[in-house]
């Protein structure tokens, strides 16, 4: 898939997604990750999609299948901590916040984990 047609997909289903329009920007999305599985960006659309869905095992999947750039960490940690709790893997959940928060702030923020 060319650099242009995946944007042209991923915007598409942004709109669709904005406007309601959930299963048909789930269609473009599931065809992007087809593509290419290891999308961080694609794989992080879906997920909130599938969260919004109520099939948070589904976007699990999604999340931990794909390879996030480093502008997208926060927005991998909140989608498979969201899932988790949606799963009712809380003590897991919580562990992977804690892991994002202490490998992105250090020691500035470890308050907000209680650490």
């Amino acid at each position: 898939m060319e650099t242009e047609e995946k944007q042209l997909m991923l915007t598409t289903a942004w709109l669709f997604a904005r406007h309601g329009q959930g299963p048909r920007a789930r269609v473009l999305l599931e065809a992007v990750a087809e593509e290419d599985p290891r999308d961080g960006v694609s794989a992080a659309m879906l997920a909130d999609l599938l969260l919004a869905e109520h099939q948070p095992a589904a976007a699990l999947d999604a999340v931990r299948s794909a390879e996030f750039p480093p502008n997208l960490r926060r927005a991998e940690a909140l989608l498979e901590t969201r899932a988790l709790r949606m799963l009712g893997k809380d003590s897991e959940a919580n562990a992977r916040w804690s892991r994002f928060v202490k490998s992105s702030a250090g020691s500035s923020r470890e308050w907000v984990v209680g650490g």
